[in-house]
């Protein structure tokens, strides 16, 4: 709520403007990390960053924040300027490893591509041997997926982005971890998929599925932006919550005041 002044002088209580699209992301994104536990929250991406604060802040409280160097931070502090927190633990570069190997990490990547079953590739597009773009690498993607919980953020939902098959395995996806055998299904746990039209997860076939549409979006909306079949598509399909009002007065005044968010996904 805001504070305005009526004709007499009087303060009143004056409606939030409504949710932006950019909000509901962030919620979707938050939502990701609910019931998580004490585990290292990793997030790429404005959106998801700012998401990671509001779980920590609200319902998610044990959830472990790193400066982005080698402090775990406790407190709350909006995104795009110098961490403030209170530093509750040092954490260099080769801790994060430990983390990965022992699952107590829940990363939310940003892929280039994502095919049906979740394989992403954020190293090269087209032909690996002579890619028309070279992007950044398998990085991280490979033990991050057979390690421990791992969730995606596309923050323009597309058939350039969701794919019918990937030009580079880099992120492991449901049918190839089964292929491989036990050692990479073991601790494989893709969780969702976030993007700036809906929220996607997977089916018991391990195929990506059409959670929910942002308000505003309409199923179909979603089918024609994904270059693969979507489960879950044939049937009644919910709505993404949109935040509440706590929540909009802590993204909008402590979170990201400088409105960061609207940059990512315009409204």
């Amino acid at each position: 709520m805001t504070e305005t002044a009526t004709p007499g002088g009087a303060a009143t209580s004056a409606p939030a403007a409504p949710a932006t699209r950019a909000e509901v992301c962030v919620v979707a994104c938050a939502n990701a990390f609910r019931g998580n536990g004490e585990v290292l929250a990793s997030a790429f991406g404005t959106v998801p960053a700012i998401g990671v604060r509001l779980a920590r802040h609200t319902f998610s409280p044990d959830l472990l924040l790193s400066d982005g160097e080698a402090n775990l931070l406790r407190g709350t502090w909006p995104v795009g300027g110098p961490a403030t927190g209170e530093i509750e633990a040092w954490a260099p570069f080769r801790t994060v490893f430990d983390l990965v190997w022992h699952g107590k990490r829940h990363v939310m990547m940003i892929p280039s591509q994502v095919d049906g079953h979740g394989n992403t590739n954020i190293s090269a597009i087209g032909d690996y041997r002579r890619p028309k773009v070279q992007l950044l690498g398998v990085r991280g993607a490979p033990g991050n997926t057979v390690s421990h919980p791992t969730s995606y953020w596309v923050p323009k939902h597309s058939k350039r982005v969701f794919v019918s098959e990937v030009d580079m395995v880099g992120g492991v996806g449901t049918d190839r971890a089964a292929q491989a055998g036990p050692a990479a299904r073991r601790f494989h746990d893709l969780r969702r998929i976030v993007t700036n039209l809906a929220v996607l997860d997977f089916a018991d076939d391990g195929t990506v599925r059409l959670a929910s549409v942002h308000p505003g979006v309409s199923v179909d909306e979603v089918v024609e932006a994904t270059g693969f079949v979507l489960s879950g598509t044939d049937g009644a399909v919910v709505t993404t919550p949109l935040p509440s009002a706590d929540e909009l007065a802590l993204i909008r005044d402590v979170l990201d005041p400088g409105n960061l968010r609207d940059k990512e996904v315009p409204g």
